[in-house]
């Protein structure tokens, strides 16, 4: 296989641990708070991400340690309204929610540089927003509190997600996604003393929980992501992230058993399309299209010769 197959191949199992993710915090939030919960993940994932990567840390500069403080304090707060949005709406409503960090990144980025939104993602943004709203929005045309905090959670992800490039052209990023993790998981277990009972899992369920959010969700994860998006390309990693809410209801309906109604299918397959729409690089994959269509002439060509 190529470094690029197998760097795809990576994102999507990253992607699964990541739908995952909201099935381990709803465990998790059975018998441990949101606080607790966000500060027993990102310090484990440190203390695991640490012994794999001594190295990194032994020259740690004042300039990587603003950087990181910077990441970790934006992490903890999108981690803390994903948690608490967790707790008030269902897996799979969060799971679509927090995925629309992907249209929010290149929102923002068009205000910082004062120019309008392409196309594409005006067109996304329509159907994202068709999508949410029939997904979401009750009788009332009221909110759900847990939704808005996950929308939150989405926002300041991709604050993050722009923070992140900028930061890591001037840093090394294993180091910053490193030190990311101690931050935020420090910073939430000073909120967690502060306003909760902090205590370590007492459960099955949610000794699984922690262990799956801290290994698998944010060690491997984080840390996976920087490695595979090194040897793949954008276009493809913004379609690869947009499995994550699949995943994430797949999972809901298959371990917690929520029930997924003819509107909602219709509703998350709205915002998976817009999305997509407002992810996919045209250009590069029209050239995709082509280069296929040629190769496929190519060898049909070869096989009529032979004959």
């Amino acid at each position: 296989m190529s470094q690029q197959t197998l760097a795809n191949m990576l994102l999507i199992v990253i992607n699964a641990f990541w739908g995952l993710s909201y099935v381990f915090m709803k465990l998790g939030l059975g018998s441990l708070q949101a606080f607790n919960i966000v500060g027993l993940r990102f310090l484990l994932a440190f203390l695991i991400a640490g012994i794999l990567f001594y190295k990194c840390l032994m020259l740690v500069t004042r300039k990587v340690m603003i950087s990181s403080l910077m990441l970790g304090t934006v992490l903890f707060g999108v981690f803390t309204f994903v948690t608490f949005g967790v707790s008030m709406t269902s897996a799979s409503n969060a799971g679509f929610l927090v995925s629309l960090t992907v249209i929010f990144v290149p929102l923002i980025n068009c205000l910082l540089v004062r120019r309008l939104p392409t196309w594409q993602i005006f067109i996304g943004l329509i159907f994202i927003l068709t999508g949410i709203g029939l997904l979401t929005l009750k009788q009332s045309l009221t909110i759900n509190l847990g939704d808005l905090l996950c929308i939150v959670g989405a926002l300041l992800y991709a604050i993050f997600i722009i923070l992140t490039g900028k930061l890591t052209k001037e840093d090394d990023p294993l180091t910053l996604g490193i030190l990311q993790l101690g931050v935020a998981g420090v910073l939430a277990m000073i909120c967690s003393v502060l306003f909760e009972n902090p205590s370590l899992p007492s459960t099955s369920k949610s000794w699984i929980a922690i262990l799956g959010l801290g290994i698998l969700c944010s060690a491997v994860g984080f840390i996976g992501q920087t490695i595979a998006q090194k040897y793949t390309s954008s276009t493809h990693t913004g379609l690869i992230f947009a499995l994550e809410p699949i995943f994430a209801a797949m999972f809901a309906v298959i371990f917690l058993k929520e029930v997924f109604m003819l509107k909602d299918i219709i509703s998350c397959s709205i915002v998976i399309l817009g999305i997509v729409i407002a992810q996919v690089n045209m250009e590069a994959l029209s050239k995709l299209v082509f280069n296929y269509k040629n190769l496929f002439i190519v060898r049909k060509r070869d096989s009529d010769i032979r004959k």
